[in-house]
């Protein structure tokens, strides 16, 4: 039976502790757009320069060497791969909740050695830890959220990963504009000192978020389960509704796989949900945002046309209203619409900074036009491919295999991720290819490969259960028949799980699909 399903509206699906829940989950995923857009920042002032850099007596300034850059930007991901693998293994044997309390640790530590850091060796090791943090985050944090929330509003929840990078990265971009103009060494010290507020937070309040209901299942602790379900839904839902919901939960689990192992992610149906999940993460990198969210700053500012920090602010402004409007939309429209759409202005920016930057001396007006492009760039990556990725590949795994598939898919993130960081500043710096914008026709091709996957790969979950979408894998319904797709979960509970752990006969696939 399916779960009953409230007619209030998309907020209305929140009660107090879901919001509460919700809120703070959001709130740490602050760190990781503070993170990303301090480094960008700190890297274009003068004062860093001067700390981490290398004077040339030709252009008479300090410069940051490419190699200094490159390693600030990819050597990271060992943090990232650790935080990952980490928050995986502690997310699924100790709880999502401690898993949230043990990443704050590495946060506060990177923190500490940031501030101090005088030689680049020390900022690119408190980097690295800094990602140990932001590597368990993601692990976790969409994950849970789609764990936690009604289907109804799982998109933009889920959303908010992305959303709460964007208001991160705009707060400090912000505060980065006003640190830019002091001339010592404190203009990157206070916006790297900030890094202590968000886990200190994160690591006093986590403690009145309701563990994952989900995950108490797979641990067969059925009572804490339904008693985590009642405290996130109690007030909007009924005890009727409640009770449903908790009773598919168990009948889904019964149906799949209960405590996955990481073979069972290539088994049977399994197979397909583990390729979109790993897809997805794969052109999430390929878009480019990795260019635009570590060497924006910089890049922009060797154009010369404008202030690179007040289009700093401009960007993450424009990013958030985009982010927050896909919220809103994805959960209505569908998420391979949006991601459709989002990708295909994106590969019409890209294409358009590269044949700008074919022009051999390139005027004022051209180089705003690059610097434009990037805007552009951004408001298609923020409308489609970076709130949704989350969504659809925290969605898409059975709960028995969440945590694995979504870790692997990230594990495809990260690695793809490492090499566009590490590659990108001897793409477009003269000292080696000196491909300048050109580098958009690049991304362009991936970025229109992401619209194809979108068209053919990804199914539309939106409005569907976590346990509806198990169904509609298990009967076998065609990728683009996910959306209009009438579910009801049939399955009595009892011996039903044992028959369908991971694969399906043959006749029962038949049966089921025609029922479709």
């Amino acid at each position: 039976m399916s779960p009953v399903k409230s007619p209030k509206g998309l907020f209305a699906c929140f009660n107090a502790r879901l919001l509460y829940s919700c809120g703070l989950i959001a709130l740490s995923q602050l760190n990781f757009g503070m993170d990303q857009s301090a480094f960008s920042n700190t890297q274009a002032m003068p004062a860093f320069q001067r700390e981490f850099g290398q004077y040339n007596p030709v252009t008479k300034k300090y410069t940051l060497e490419t190699m200094f850059l490159s390693l600030l930007n990819s050597v990271i991901f060992i943090g990232f791969v650790f935080g990952l693998l980490t928050g995986n293994l502690v997310s699924r044997r100790f709880g999502r909740r401690i898993a949230m309390f043990v990443m704050c640790f590495w946060a506060l530590l990177s923190a500490v050695i940031l501030v101090l850091s005088k030689t680049p060796t020390q900022a690119i090791t408190g980097r690295t830890i800094a990602y140990v943090y932001i590597g368990m985050e993601l692990a976790l944090v969409p994950v849970l959220q789609s764990e936690l929330v009604p289907a109804e509003a799982r998109g933009l929840v889920v959303g908010t990963y992305q959303s709460g990078l964007m208001f991160g990265s705009l707060l400090m971009s912000i505060i980065c504009r006003a640190t830019s103009e002091i001339q010592g060494n404190a203009s990157w010290k206070i916006p790297y000192g900030l890094f202590f507020i968000i886990p200190t937070l994160l690591a006093v309040g986590v403690w009145w978020i309701p563990e994952s209901p989900r995950w108490l299942l797979t641990r067969d602790r059925h009572e804490d389960a339904l008693k985590s379900l009642r405290l996130l839904r109690q007030g909007a839902y009924t005890e009727d509704e409640i009770l449903e919901e908790f009773k598919s939960m168990q009948q889904a689990l019964g149906a799949t796989v209960k405590k996955g192992q990481f073979m069972d992610m290539f088994k049977g149906t399994n197979l397909k949900r583990t390729g979109i999940t790993v897809g997805v993460n794969l052109f999430l990198q390929l878009t480019g945002q990795n260019f635009s969210s570590k060497y924006g700053t910089i890049f922009i500012q060797s154009l010369g046309t404008v202030n690179p920090f007040v289009m700093a602010c401009i960007n993450s402004a424009l990013g958030i209203a985009t982010v927050l409007f896909t919220q809103l939309m994805t959960d209505r429209v569908g998420r391979v619409p949006l991601l459709i759409a989002g990708a295909s202005v994106q590969t019409a920016a890209l294409m358009a900074m590269g044949g700008l930057g074919t022009v051999a001396d390139p005027s004022y007006g051209i180089r705003t036009g690059i610097v434009a492009t990037m805007t552009i760039f951004m408001i298609g990556f923020c409308l489609g491919w970076a709130p949704l990725s989350h969504v659809v590949a925290a969605e898409i795994p059975t709960t028995g295999l969440r945590d694995l598939t979504y870790a692997l898919g990230s594990i495809v993130n990260i690695v793809v991720q490492w090499a566009v960081a590490f590659s990108v500043p001897f793409l477009i710096n003269d000292s080696h290819a000196g491909l300048g914008s050109k580098v958009g026709f690049i991304f362009g091709v991936t970025s229109f490969m992401c619209i194809i996957f979108s068209v053919f790969c990804v199914p539309d979950c939106g409005g569907k259960t976590l346990e509806e979408i198990d169904e509609l894998f298990i009967r076998g319904v065609a990728i683009r028949d996910f959306r209009k797709a009438d579910v009801s979960l049939y399955h009595d509970g009892s011996e039903a799980g044992e028959d369908l752990k991971i694969t399906r006969s043959k006749e029962y696939v038949n049966e089921s699909t025609q029922a479709v």
